[in-house]
C-alpha cells in the first residue's frame, strides 16, 4: 500500500497524517484501532498476526531492518 492510500485510511480514523513516515503512520493507525503498533518489527521475518491488514507490507519492511 502506498503512503497516499495509508493517509486516506488515517484520515478516515481521524488521524492527521502530517509528515509522518510510512511506518510511523501505520503505527498510529494500529494504536487507534486498539492493536499493537508492531508494523515492521517482525524480527527474523516471523509474525503470528496472520489476520493483520498490514502483513503484506510489514514482513518485507521487517527484513530490511535486519540486513
Amino acid at each position: 500500500m502506498n503512503i497516499k492510500e495509508i493517509g486516506l485510511i488515517a484520515k478516515d480514523l481521524g488521524i492527521k497524517p502530517k509528515r509522518l513516515k510510512k511506518t510511523e503512520l501505520i503505527h498510529s493507525i494500529q494504536r487507534n484501532e486498539g492493536n499493537f503498533d508492531c508494523f515492521a518489527t517482525a524480527y527474523d521475518g516471523e509474525c503470528d498476526q496472520v489476520q493483520c491488514a498490514w502483513r503484506g507490507d510489514c514482513l518485507p519492511h521487517s527484513l530490511k531492518k535486519v540486513d
